[in-house]
């Protein structure tokens, strides 16, 4: 492979690194928020209400618990399949890095 198509790749990897960490914070944020929600349900003793497009609805307590893990565990899977990209990518940046600045000081 060429020097100039190595250097290609590594601002091609380094953009979707970017690119993967903005989805992780997204994700990250969201399952924060989750979580937050959930230990507001937990803790309410009267009714719990779900907003559903622009309506507020009375909702079963466990019902919308249940929900809320479901949303909880699905956003963890999510961030740790974004994780193993991060690695792969990681990886693969720091070995084409090496071999450009390995031949650049010979």
């Amino acid at each position: 492979m060429k020097e100039n198509n190595k250097i290609e790749e590594i601002q091609l990897l380094e953009q979707n690194l970017q690119s993967l960490l903005y989805q992780k914070q997204a994700f990250q944020m969201e399952l924060s928020e989750t979580q937050a929600s959930k230990k507001e349900i937990e803790e309410a003793k009267d009714d719990v209400f779900k907003i559903v497009g622009q309506l507020m609805i009375k909702s079963d307590k466990a019902r919308v618990l249940d929900d809320l893990s479901n949303k909880e565990k699905l956003l963890e899977l999510r961030i740790k399949a974004i994780e193993k990209q991060e690695n792969s990518i990681s990886e693969r940046l720091e070995a084409l890095k090496e071999e450009v600045l390995g031949k650049q000081e010979k």
